[in-house]
């Protein structure tokens, strides 16, 4: 016997997940459900609870490291070696029908799969023209994808087509977490027991979920919906429609058959919160204190233009902006060959990414592409008349993916005592901002190596998530000597073992170039500089020493001997440092 899993409605608050994941399951074209939040704040459990409302729905976990066959299908390789049937092998999507499609960190899911999981999870249909199969089944699904912000966000183009997304964060009064421990140690000692204790609430919500239908959508409710997206700075139309559905399904949850204002009130935070960010650095989501959630008080009645002054006059859903956009400073390898013509990055091969072709494997293959294999097979059988109809060794071939090349940034950063003098470490922290913004946009990875007082640390590994990047930046103290040797040598050490095909280091050291830690310390300090000549490591030295009588102009010959470019602060703009690195 199956053992059941921890009852949906027995997880301790959660309230607004457990709402968004109830309207996705009444009308599943909302698109999906994003889950946000910390490790251990019960994203997995929910998900899996929800389909257990569903009689006898499926509940798939889809790994990271599937392949797009497994996840869209392909062929019956066994229906075409032993009877030459050219049919489908059914893959996730197909098996998740009528049921909750998990996936776990899905912002570290190859960009290409996500976007076929939220084009199937809004339409509803599963589309497959791939080897020699042209195929269509539907796929109604529930699609829950959780992830831990600190690894990263998902590319604004995907965030915004997920219907709803919640951040989900563990209790912080001390009741109610002792109560969430009860209940799992009460599960976990006996989970039958604890499944039947919650029988009652559970076949509540099992049968609200049956009989639940979106009511109808007048021209009322539509045109205060696109109000508040209006209001809200919403681009596109997904969230007028989404916040549409979302309040039809809310209706038709709480059972009635029109629509209210409060409806749009409750769902407009799920649907809009993480379509309103303005920034690139903004932390993701936006705050509900910042979405004034004041909807027309009759669906229709326009109020777009009221000012407030503090009064309730009506008027719809808006969000707070956050100042201008920082300046965009654009980092590239400077590498010919990792960028084409239109100046994208180049592919490279990869384990993961698109199928592009099929090779023939110098041993065992690693996978097998079902068709290349068949069609060589066929081929040798056509002519040898004698050959057995089996596959044979050399008959094996080997997909080829490609995937896209991006950039490691490794900030190695001076936090000796001269930084703080002048404001030079504002100057320099609103500078790398820039490059941060770059990052985000081009969905790079970021790492953060700081030299001061008593040697190098690194502040921050390898992460996408740049808004982590931000804050361990703008956190940094200043003080002590300047071991600069040891900060060059850390930030060389940390991008070799970081790097991989697709993912090529940059090394951005910031430094007046004044090393006063060990002896002879500048001597050390180029030595290391050499070091990252000799691993072909491309480089800018940013100088960040005032200028004046007491200028020792030390940066320029740290640059030279690391092969790398030197550029003033005052001239870290886009322009001097792309052609900075193309010079490299």
């Amino acid at each position: 016997m199956t053992a059941p899993d921890f009852p949906f409605s027995a997880v301790v608050g959660c309230d607004e997940a457990k709402l968004a994941l109830l309207l996705a399951t009444v009308d599943p074209a909302i698109g999906g459900v994003l889950l946000r939040g910390d490790k251990g704040s019960a994203k997995t459990t929910l998900a899996r609870g929800l389909a257990a409302l569903g009689d006898g729905a499926a509940f798939v976990d889809l790994p990271l490291g599937a392949t797009e066959e497994r996840v869209v299908g392909s062929l019956d390789l066994a229906a075409a070696l032993t009877g030459g049937e050219v049919r489908l092998q059914p893959g996730l999507l197909a098996t998740a029908h009528e049921g909750v499609l998990y996936v776990d960190e899905v912002n570290l899911l190859a960009d290409h799969l996500v976007d076929v999981l939220l084009d199937v999870a809004a339409t509803g249909i599963n589309r497959i023209e791939r080897d020699a199969i042209s195929h269509t089944h539907p796929a109604r699904f529930v699609l829950v994808g959780s992830m831990n912000p600190e690894e990263g966000d998902l590319r604004p183009q995907l965030l915004d087509r997920f219907g709803l997304a919640v951040e989900v964060r563990s209790a912080t009064d001390p009741a109610h977490r002792a109560e969430a421990v009860r209940r799992r140690l009460a599960f976990d000692a006996d989970p039958v027991a604890f499944a039947a204790a919650w029988t009652g609430p559970e076949g509540e919500l099992r049968d609200r979920l049956r009989s639940a239908t979106p009511v109808p959508l007048d021209d009322g409710t539509l045109l205060a919906a696109s109000e508040v997206c209006v209001a809200a700075g919403a681009e596109g139309l997904r969230a007028d429609l989404v916040l549409a559905r979302a309040a039809a399904a809310l209706a038709g949850w709480d059972q009635r058959d029109e629509v209210r204002p409060d409806d749009l009130r409750t769902v407009a935070p799920l649907v809009l919160a993480h379509r309103a960010r303005r920034h690139p650095l903004d932390p993701p989501g936006t705050p509900h204190h910042e979405l004034v959630e004041e909807v027309p008080g009759e669906p229709g009645t326009s109020s777009t233009s009221s000012q407030g002054d503090g009064a309730d006059d009506g008027a719809p859903p808006s969000v707070v902006g956050s100042g201008p956009i920082a300046r965009i400073v654009t980092l590239q390898a400077p590498r010919s060959e990792q960028r084409s013509a239109s100046g994208r990055r180049s592919p490279v091969a990869s384990d993961r990414g698109r199928v592009v072709g099929t090779i023939q494997p110098s041993g065992s293959p690693r996978s097998v592409a079902p068709v290349a294999t068949v069609s060589a097979a066929a081929a040798r059988w056509a002519t040898d008349a004698d050959a057995e109809h089996r596959v044979e060794a050399g008959d094996l071939r080997e997909p080829r993916r490609e995937t896209r090349t991006g950039n490691l940034l490794v900030l190695a950063v001076d936090a000796s005592g001269s930084m703080g003098a002048d404001a030079r470490m504002g100057a320099v922290k609103g500078a790398l901002l820039g490059l941060l913004v770059d990052a985000y946009q081009r969905r790079d990875r970021v790492a953060l190596v700081t030299f001061g007082g008593s040697g190098a640390h690194v502040v921050l590994r390898p992460t996408g998530s740049v808004e982590i990047a931000r804050s361990r930046l703008e956190g940094l103290p200043t003080g002590g000597d300047t071991p600069l040797a040891d900060g060059i040598s850390v930030a060389l050490d940390l991008a070799v073992r970081s790097a991989t095909p697709s993912l090529q280091p940059l090394l951005v050291v910031v430094t007046d170039g004044r090393a006063t830690a060990g002896p002879d310390p500048f001597a050390a300090a180029l030595t290391a500089a050499a070091a990252v000549a000799h691993r072909h490591i491309p480089a800018v030295v940013v100088d960040v020493e005032v200028a004046g009588p007491g200028r020792l102009g030390l940066a320029p010959q740290l640059a030279a001997a690391m092969g790398a470019r030197h550029l003033p602060l005052a001239e870290l703009r886009a322009d001097h440092l792309e052609a900075a690195l193309r010079s490299l």
